[in-house]
This record gives C-alpha cells, sequence and structure tokens, in this order.
C-alpha cells in the first residue's frame, strides 16, 4: 500500500483506519489500514467523529469521478467531516476538545483572481484542490489532519448533527447569491419552492423558514420521514409535478436540488416576475428534452428572471452555515440523519435505502 500524503511513514509508527478508494476502479472501495496521521507544523490533529456520505462519494466509488493526490494510487474519502481537537499548536485559536469540521476545498496554487480573493469555490481556472475528491486526501479516517485557516469550529451542542455542516454550507452560498442577486432592485420574497427533499433540499427548506419565508417543498416520494420534516418546520410538502406545486401563487424564489432536466425547465419557468432560480442538483449528461427555448428566453427576459447555478463554498459560507445550525432545532437535524453506520460497515453506506435522507458513518465507533 502506499503511504497517503500527510501521513508519517516512518517505522514503528502505528496505524489507523480510513475509507480508501482507488479512483476511476470498480470496485476498489474498502477500510483498510494507514499510518496514524503526524501534523506538520502549524496544523491541527483531529479526531475524526463522524463523516457525511453523498452522491459524490458514491459516483467516487463507481469510479465515475475522483483524482488520488499525486504520485499515489489510493485515495482516502469523505468530504463532510465532523472531528474533535486532539492537538492544537499554540496561538490558533484551536485548543484540544474543540468541534471542528475541515473546509473541503483548497484554491489553486497560481492562483486566480477569484481565490486570490478568498473565493475559492468561485474558482475560474479549475486548478483548485478538494479534500476527499480531487488530489488531497479526505477526512474518511480515525484521525485527521488540517490547518487552522481551513477548519471552523462549531457550537459544542452540535455534536451529534456538526456533520451536518459541509452539504449546510452549500445552502448557505446559495441564499447568499439569491440575496446578492436580489439586492440589484427592490427585494422582498415571500415564498420559496424547493424541489428535491434530499439533504440539500431540506436544509434550504430550513434556512427559507430562518428567513421568515412561506416554504413550499416538492418531492416524488408521499410517505416516510420527508413529509414530516417539512411540516415541523412550518412548511408545505408537494407530492406531484411543479406547476401543481405552485399553483396560482408562483414563488419569488425557487431552489432546485433534483438536477432531474424536466424538473429543472419547469422551475425556470414557474417563478414569479424577477424570480431566482437558484440550481444545486448536478444533472446526468446524455438526456434530451424537447423545450421551447424561445417561450423560455421570452419569460426570462421580459420578467427579469434570473437562474444561476452554485456549487461549494468558501469560508465566509462555512461561518452561515455554523449560525445556521446553531440556530436550528437539534431534534429536527438529527432527524435528517436516518442511518449511523460504524465505519468497518462502510460498504453499507453505499447502498441507498428509499427512506434516506443523510447516512453519516461514526468514525469512533469500534
Amino acid at each position: 500500500m502506499a503511504f497517503f500524503r500527510g501521513y508519517s511513514s516512518c517505522e514503528g509508527v502505528g496505524t489507523l483506519r480510513a475509507l480508501t478508494v482507488r479512483p476511476g476502479e470498480q470496485g476498489s472501495l474498502r477500510v483498510e489500514e494507514v499510518p496514524d496521521p503526524v501534523p506538520r507544523e502549524g496544523e491541527l490533529l483531529v479526531d475524526g467523529l463522524a463523516l457525511g456520505i453523498c452522491g459524490t462519494d458514491r459516483e467516487i466509488a463507481a469510479a465515475e469521478y475522483g483524482w488520488a493526490p499525486p504520485g499515489e494510487d489510493r485515495l482516502i474519502l469523505g468530504h463532510e467531516s465532523l472531528g474533535r481537537v486532539a492537538q492544537a499548536p499554540e496561538g490558533s485559536a484551536f485548543a484540544p476538545g474543540d468541534l471542528v469540521v475541515g473546509v473541503v476545498r483548497r484554491p489553486d496554487p497560481v492562483p486566480c483572481p477569484a481565490c486570490a480573493r478568498g473565493e475559492f469555490d468561485m474558482c475560474r481556472n479549475g486548478r483548485y484542490t478538494e479534500r476527499g475528491i480531487k488530489a488531497i486526501q479526505g477526512y474518511g479516517s480515525e484521525r485527521w489532519t488540517v490547518e487552522p485557516a481551513y477548519a471552523v469550529k462549531l457550537d459544542p451542542g452540535l455534536e451529534r448533527v456538526g456533520v451536518l455542516m459541509e452539504p449546510a454550507t452549500v445552502l448557505a452560498k446559495a441564499w447568499d447569491h439569491i440575496e446578492r442577486i436580489g439586492s440589484r432592485a427592490w427585494f422582498q420574497p415571500e415564498r420559496v419552492l424547493v424541489t428535491g427533499a434530499g439533504p440539500i433540499g431540506l436544509l434550504a427548506a430550513l434556512m427559507g423558514r430562518q428567513r421568515g419565508l412561506e416554504v413550499h417543498v416538492l418531492d416524488r416520494v408521499s410517505g416516510g420521514i420527508k413529509p414530516d420534516l417539512v411540516r415541523e418546520l412550518g412548511g408545505v410538502y408537494h407530492k406531484g409535478s411543479v406547476p401543481e406545486a405552485v399553483g396560482d401563487t408562483k414563488p419569488d424564489i425557487i431552489i432546485e436540488a433534483t438536477g432531474v432536466g424536466p424538473i429543472v425547465f419547469d422551475a425556470v419557468e414557474n417563478t414569479a416576475s424577477a424570480g431566482i432560480v437558484c440550481l444545486t442538483g448536478v444533472s446526468a449528461p446524455g438526456r434530451r428534452l424537447q423545450v421551447d427555448a424561445g417561450a423560455i428566453n421570452r419569460e426570462i427576459v421580459l420578467e427579469n428572471d434570473v437562474v444561476f447555478g452554485s456549487v461549494n463554498a468558501n469560508l465566509r459560507h462555512y461561518e452561515l452555515a455554523a449560525q445556521a445550525l446553531a440556530a436550528a432545532d437539534r431534534s429536527w437535524l438529527e432527524h435528517l440523519i436516518t442511518r449511523r453506520i460504524p465505519l468497518a460497515r462502510a460498504h453499507e453506506a453505499f447502498e441507498p435505502d428509499p427512506g434516506d435522507v443523510k447516512v453519516v458513518l461514526d468514525l469512533a465507533a469500534g
């Protein structure tokens, strides 16, 4: 086994368990022993507590995506992190016992103008790297290291749910950009429609309610926990189509979290005047649709509508997400996590269950 970048290969150093994969090779996912991490100068040493599993992780495991660090053949998976600081350098603003998450993306080494300004989520040249995804080992191990500049401290009361931080940053960014776009003119939205009731959709709904909006959520299931989670927020749950969910009162904002082509185009066509559609779902290529492009263009232009895509997050969004989680009902957040699986049985997290919302690996379990 090749030694992983950021981990010591010295004789006598202990080992720990990590979830690894050989990018580009199907069936290569496994839990294996890797060298115990040794923090570089100035880094935090963190005991891993939990790891969220999402569609990106499943795509990497299916050999559809992902890059190992240069010179290595295996990648430690995991970008939805949660850990507790074991060691912290003096003057770092962190201390042993702090609850932390690690930021996913790192700016490119050039850097591009956006990365140079801390907006590495908007990297212009694509030479960024990402923990557990692209060229940097991830957080899917019993211990990991992280630079203090890319660690975010959480409220201690979020230990059971802090693993939701990374997906929450995606929505913190989405709402940040929605509000920036809205501020181009008078902006006082009243209602939002969220399409998709997975973790991204439900966290979008949570942040909509935190803003005092009337929240509607559309999903394909009629049973299970998702409708209850929406109603507990004070939102309205819909099953069916976007036009049916919209009815006679079109939303000011739509956050699209499915990536399903027909739903995307229905969302674009069904906002109020000067409406904003934020696309957060990633569509699979190859499926062709017949759409009236002229009618869609006419509506967007004549109503001053905006459609934009959003992915990843920078440090500002991590802070906003931490605030949103700290202000949320803890029991509601806990219900988003529908399965907690020990690291030793990590393969089960890659076999989705129809009732799942968020599946989490317990890195501290035996």
